[in-house]
């Protein structure tokens, strides 16, 4: 009498992400999802840049960082709408402007290096629904605008750990850093 043996079709929910190969997502879509993850960093990178030095796309040169403007009173101060007031309020804040100015920067960095990848991605979700807030009522989509959809990037960014493990340090920051900084 012989026995057959089944393979388990078990699958293993964990996802270990100093070793991506390990998974059974295609590359092609952790190489997607790695090039997302860098294109939010930048851009992320790029508002505190400019914010910084007011290379004049969005922040001219006199109301830049390091010529002593505020890089939330612009924006912060002509909020209208059912939150205006708790974003008015914070306008041109010492304290807010390191805040955002290190969100920036701290969200992009790790975005771009894949190292803390989860915790960049947690904050920028939540630093695009304060902007989503502040932008409220929206006015060319009564629902949805461009922070709305790039919270949801951002969740998905830190839902999926193939996006920190491609094309960055992800994989070598899962075997050093503690489990919550990933």
């Amino acid at each position: 009498m012989t026995t057959a043996t089944r393979k388990s079709t078990h699958v293993d929910s964990t996802f270990d992400v100093a070793h991506p190969e390990q998974h059974n997502l295609p590359s092609a879509a952790g190489y997607a999802l790695g090039a997302m993850r860098i294109a939010f960093g930048f851009y992320f990178l790029w508002a505190f840049v400019d914010k910084m030095f007011g290379f004049g796309f969005a922040t001219p040169a006199e109301r830049a960082v390091v010529n002593g403007g505020s890089p939330t009173t612009g924006y912060l101060s002509g909020v209208e709408g059912p939150f205006a007031g708790m974003f008015n309020a914070m306008a041109g804040n010492g304290v807010v402007d390191v805040l955002f100015m290190a969100g920036l920067f701290g969200i992009g960095i790790t975005l771009v290096l894949g190292m803390g990848a989860r915790v960049g991605a947690l904050c920028g979700a939540a630093m695009y629904a304060f902007m989503y807030l502040a932008s409220l009522p929206t006015t060319t989509n009564p629902v949805l605008d461009d922070h709305f959809t790039g919270a949801i990037v951002m969740l998905v960014i830190a839902a999926i750990p193939a996006s920190w493990s491609y094309l960055g340090l992800g994989s070598w920051w899962a075997k050093v850093a503690p489990a919550w900084l990933r």
